[in-house]
């Protein structure tokens, strides 16, 4: 243009931000646009690396720069908008475009509607002619400098159906922010009211759609309002910078490592090879007519996305013998808490009050042998009354406050339908168990409270998802059979391996970057190597040594192998040597095999 200077009042009558409309370009890159002074530049932009899902740096203009080659060749951000907001916290007499301010470019979601629409995905917003819904959250972002905010995300419908399509494609264009950080209930992200968006336009829900949330490049709007610069101009919501960029111009993944809405392919597969591996019968149980494909998975994603889990375990089926307890349960309970606390979720273990001092003495000594890093509480619950369940999951007994987020119950004696406890030969013990089933019942009715049940016969608690199958196709069936159901009904040959699975499970999910985006909103900055995600979660697999090492702790704890009341080192009548330490390898080359891999 050949102008040396540009007055702010000048760019301020370009930047009306009451006369805004929404303009989406199909088939081009969008930015949000941010004007800061120079000084705050360093830390915006700081902030924008350890906020890379809403705040995709496209291009960081020099100081007094007006012109984004790398983005659009002819562009002069002086004439490039007729509608944008000034944030002012003063008046100031004279401001002109000069080396004190700096412009920043960022990606925007509008960049991958037209990839949305090309691949049969509805775009509802674009359906009904609205700009697209817009909400703070209630996820702050990683602070840097002068800025922090709370995550901004926006809202579109898409069909159940059409989920993993709708990742799929936008996990392509990472400049227009990639995939998803949120599918399903809004109140997750502290959204309370769809039809009340701090930007935008409500949109319209129709039968069948799932709420998917993508990060927001309006996010960087709040920040400006949280940090109170003396002078800013963002974009509009809804009014965006076009670049030259086609949105297809982000490199092509392979279908291998493309993105399912919660993990990568990859790392699905690894999880499903596990599921399959654990379903082994040596003992001829028959347990493999009650799989159900990806309990495993649904209970690992769930329990990655936990923050406080309660455990418990324990079948007393040798009632004859004091302990009564089985080697089954105690091993697999202990290594899922030994990753869960890796991982940095808060464990608790429920036990019966007449096992009490046994089993703190036992993780005393797992804690003494390196099985555990440190102690994990031991709890009992007593059923004092109708709302002794509530008291115990949520603080005051309010539903609203759950203590726990997950309940896991692995190998431990689930009731009946006519209320009693039944061991697989289908002797009554009901004597012997405290009603921890209660718990599970209750957290029904408690949102956010999710239920795993692992087992190996149908007598489990948890195994009331599956007691149809249960009570037609295994032994005693019909008598024993447990009466309460679980989220998640995972089945192993053994149920010490599907606590084995599920810490293999919460590993991959650890170590895929799919993942671990999504459950951290697309905040913070990436590890620098690998080896920074592997560290300290590889040492808490379960491994051949550390499980011989706690069985020998149950053996002389006088505690004794279930199917054939041996006091010895098995687990329903199956050595340790071989089979169970070669399940333990066959699980750890599934999952430490793949880790180079699981993208």
């Amino acid at each position: 243009t050949g102008c040396s200077t540009w007055t702010w009042s000048m760019l301020l009558k370009k930047l009306k931000m009451d006369s805004c409309s929404v303009f989406c370009v199909s088939g081009y890159q969008q930015a949000n646009v941010i004007i800061l002074p120079k000084h705050l530049a360093n830390d915006f932009e700081a902030f924008c690396r350890r906020n890379p899902a809403p705040l995709q740096l496209l291009y960081r203009g020099q100081s007094g720069e007006t012109s984004c080659l790398p983005l659009a060749r002819h562009a002069d951000i002086r004439y490039s908008g007729n509608c944008g907001r000034i944030h002012q916290q003063a008046v100031h007499r004279s401001h002109q475009w000069s080396s004190d301010m700096v412009c920043f470019y960022l990606g925007c979601s509008f960049g991958f509607e037209g990839s949305l629409k090309t691949a049969g995905v509805p775009v509802r917003n674009v359906e009904q002619g609205r700009n697209v819904s817009m909400y703070r959250t209630a996820v702050p972002c990683i602070p840097s400098g002068a800025f922090s905010c709370p995550l901004v995300v926006t809202m579109r419908p898409v069909p159940a159906a059409m989920l993993d399509a709708a990742v799929e494609v936008t996990s392509l264009n990472p400049m227009a922010h990639g995939a998803p950080v949120h599918i399903g209930e809004p109140a997750l992200l502290g959204i309370q009211d769809l039809s009340r968006p701090d930007y935008g336009e409500q949109v319209e829900l129709q039968p069948g759609d799932v709420t998917v949330f993508w990060a927001c490049g309006v996010t960087a709007i709040e920040a400006i309002l949280s940090s109170k610069p003396p002078l800013a101009f963002s974009h509009s919501p809804g009014c965006m910078f076009l670049t030259d960029i086609p949105d297809s111009s982000s490199s092509p993944l392979t279908p291998e490592s493309t993105n399912t809405p919660l993990a990568s392919h990859r790392a699905v597969a690894r999880i499903r090879e596990l599921e399959m591996t654990i379903g082994d019968d040596p003992g001829q149980r028959g347990i493999r007519v009650l799989f159900t494909q990806d309990e495993l998975l649904r209970s690992c994603l769930a329990l990655s996305h936990s923050f406080s889990v309660a455990i418990t375990t324990g079948f007393p089926t040798h009632y004859m013998h004091s302990p009564p307890d089985e080697t089954d349960g105690p091993p697999g309970a202990i290594a899922m808490a030994t990753m869960l606390l890796s991982l940095g979720k808060q464990v608790t273990m429920v036990t019966d009050r007449r096992a009490l001092e046994m089993n703190q003495a036992i993780i005393d000594e797992a804690v003494e042998t390196g099985v555990l890093k440190h102690a994990i509480p031991l709890v009992t619950f007593e059923d004092s009354g109708p709302d002794s369940a509530l008291h115990f999951l949520c603080h005051h007994g309010d539903p609203t406050k759950p203590r726990y987020d997950h309940l896991v119950a692995i190998e431990r004696s689930g009731r009946a339908a006519d209320g009693n406890y039944y061991n697989m030969r289908g002797v009554n013990i009901k004597h012997l168990v405290d009603p921890i089933d209660n718990l599970f019942i209750a957290a029904k009715g408690i949102p956010g409270i999710i239920t795993t049940g692992i087992g190996d016969g149908g007598n489990e608690l948890g195994m009331g998802k599956l007691k149809e199958k249960v009570k037609n196709l295994m032994p005693n069936g019909n008598l024993i059979a447990c009466d309460v159901p679980a989220d998640y009904a995972i089945t192993a040959g053994v149920s010490n391996w599907g606590g084995y699975a599920v810490a293999c499970g919460l590993y991959l999910l650890h170590t895929c970057p799919s993942h671990q985006r999504y459950l951290k909103k697309g905040l913070g900055e990436e590890p620098t190597t690998r080896q920074e995600q592997l560290q300290d979660c590889t040492a808490n697999l379960p491994s051949v040594d550390k499980e011989e090492s706690f069985l020998s702790t149950l053996v002389r704890f006088g505690i004794r192998s279930g199917k054939t009341g041996h006091l010895a080192m098995e687990v329903d009548g199956l050595t340790f040597h071989p089979t169970h330490s070669d399940m333990i390898t066959r699980l750890l080359e599934a999952t430490q095999g793949s880790t180079s891999q699981n993208h």
